[in-house]
């Protein structure tokens, strides 16, 4: 049998061989603890040189902008389109700020030959589509421009908004303006039925995600439309306008393509404004 004395030592080498495993493992995650932190510290310095570097190379005016961005405000992206795809017809007024503000309800006021008609706009719902009506309001982009497609069957719209239709007559490139970039829709009632009851303003696009411009409709009767424009805001005066003008009927020239045509009542904007937002 194995002696006492046997049994102890056994015993001693293993508690000895458990010390020296343990300490081992103590020493092997303190190495790669240090390692960590020294990659960090290396990476930290680097950052550090490059932004040192960016603001050594360049001048005053070339440094960062620290500033945060305002509470309630939005980043939006409004895409220039390249030069060799604008048609005539569109109209370069520049580019909005890619920072718009989310809060506030503004009112759109569309001064017509026939009378004013008044929508209201929450920015927290379109604060980009908004905040793009805005800037296009402030350069007069609307101003002497005629809505230059009605719908009588179906959809029942008004459509307005392309800078290139205006003087006397029709073109048949009417309904091809816009400025000189696109952006994202925003506020799509996917959820609603119908999509677009009457009285809405919403903005037209080709078809394609991400084509909104400057082109906007007013519904003036339930609208069946596929929930794929965005809803810019809801008209709170002068309905009885397009109304009037949609009994006048409209002249067939879309009948083959989009539907519709050119209103038989001519609707001239004389001027779109749209005021700061309140709230």
């Amino acid at each position: 049998m194995t002696s006492t004395r046997e049994r102890q030592r056994a015993a001693a080498r293993a508690r000895l061989e458990k010390e020296m495993a343990e300490r081992s493992a103590k020493a092997r995650k303190r190495r790669q603890t240090q390692a960590i932190v020294s990659a960090g510290v290396a990476l930290v310095l680097v950052v550090a040189g490059t932004v040192w570097l960016a603001v050594s190379l360049g001048g005053d005016d070339d440094k960062p902008d620290t500033t945060a961005a305002a509470p309630g405000a939005s980043e939006c992206a409004f895409n220039a389109l390249p030069t060799d795809q604008r048609p005539p017809q569109i109209k370069d007024v520049g580019l909005p700020s890619n920072e718009q503000s989310g809060t506030g309800v503004q009112t759109m006021t569309i001064d017509t030959n026939l009378g004013p008609i008044t929508a209201k706009v929450d920015r927290s719902l379109v604060p980009c589509t908004a905040g793009s009506f805005t800037y296009l309001a402030e350069k007069n982009f609307f101003d002497n421009t005629k809505c230059h497609r009605l719908v009588t069957e179906g959809i029942k719209v008004l459509q307005c908004g392309d800078p290139s239709a205006t003087g006397n007559g029709w073109r048949d490139t009417d309904g091809q303006g816009g400025p000189s970039y696109r952006m994202p829709e925003e506020n799509l009632p996917t959820d609603k039925r119908p999509p677009y009851p009457e009285g809405v303003i919403a903005m037209a696009n080709s078809g394609q995600p991400g084509s909104t411009g400057s082109q906007f409709f007013i519904v003036y009767g339930d609208s069946p439309l596929d929930p794929a424009y965005t809803v810019l805001g809801t008209i709170t005066g002068g309905l009885d306008i397009v109304k009037d003008v949609a009994k006048a009927g409209d002249d067939g020239a879309f009948a083959q393509q989009a539907g519709g045509g050119h209103p038989k009542k001519e609707v001239v904007i004389k001027d779109l404004a749209m005021s700061n937002p309140q709230g």
